[in-house]
């Protein structure tokens, strides 16, 4: 039987800690599930590669026994189309074939964690920003999740967790961001439901919900007008309670004392108020 950890978007930011965690630092969580190997998942294979050859090397220096060394396989696959699930399907299906043939036995793999990190957002109003940029989001955000979701659970059994990387934009609509909130809206309400659903099979849902991180995001949401994330916070720091989130069976992850008062102040302001109030005062630049 093979454990798989699962990790998408996993080239850079909070997708590539996820993966030096759970490969180097697992031993600091008191997670339930083992790993024998961490897919890692994204269109840069190149990064993917390099992050491959760090992870390994590092437990070499280690000197770790055969038994704990974890196997990194890169996959380069781009979630914005919507035959990537299909793809990760048919990986999954040869996979475990093999190992069932090799292993010649009833059981061939199981995902002991399916990380679904990958996302992007868009600054600016909606009707001045490509519709085919807004679309990929929601095909990123949204329709990746939910497939690989239900592609990855049929392998998973009691102690397996998903992390479904949500956002602090999913408490409320926000104007200049509005298809990026709505995606990460539904991955909220989507990843809380579905713990819902899976609690008397043993399998924990997190939805991590962070605000500004120190990533690639703003670069990539303004198309290179904002290099850096305004006030970002440590990347480290979330991910690692993140993971701690999953070892105590928690629902939701808002890792600083800022986000947490933001999330629960959400629930006594006007969506549509605050929706007209970040449109009109809340600019976010983005290069034409």
């Amino acid at each position: 039987m093979k454990h798989l950890a699962i990790i998408t978007g996993a080239s850079s930011g909070m997708g590539e800690v996820f993966a030096k965690e759970l490969v180097l630092n697992r031993q600091k969580y008191s997670f339930k599930s083992k790993i024998d190997e961490v897919w890692i998942i994204a269109r840069r294979y190149e990064k993917l590669n390099a992050l491959r050859q760090f992870l390994e090397n590092k437990q070499r220096e280690k000197n770790l026994p055969a038994s704990e060394f974890i196997k990194v396989t890169p996959i380069e696959m781009d979630l914005s189309k919507q035959e990537s699930a299909q793809s990760f399907k048919a990986l999954l299906q040869a996979y475990s074939k093999a190992e069932k043939d090799f292993s010649d036995d009833d059981g061939s793999i199981e995902i002991s964690f399916l990380i679904n990190n990958a996302g992007f957002g868009t600054y600016g109003e909606f009707v001045k920003t490509p519709l085919e940029n807004e679309l990929e989001m929601i095909d990123v955000n949204c329709i990746a999740v939910t497939a690989f979701c239900g592609i990855a659970i049929p392998y998973m059994t009691q102690n397996s967790s998903i992390i479904n990387v949500s956002s602090l934009a999913a408490f409320l609509p926000l104007g200049n961001f509005a298809v990026y909130a709505a995606t990460k809206s539904f991955v909220l309400s989507f990843s809380v439901a579905l713990g819902a659903e899976l609690k008397d099979k043993g399998i924990g849902v997190l939805a991590v919900c962070p605000g500004s991180v120190s990533t690639e995001f703003a670069n990539v949401a303004s198309n290179g007008a904002r290099k850096e994330v305004l006030h970002g916070k440590s990347a480290q720091k979330t991910v690692t309670h993140a993971l701690k989130c999953v070892a105590k069976n928690k629902k939701i992850a808002l890792c600083f004392l800022k986000w947490k008062a933001t999330a629960f102040l959400s629930h006594f302001v006007g969506r549509f108020l605050v929706a007209r109030f970040t449109f009109k005062y809340h600019k976010r630049p983005r290069k034409e």
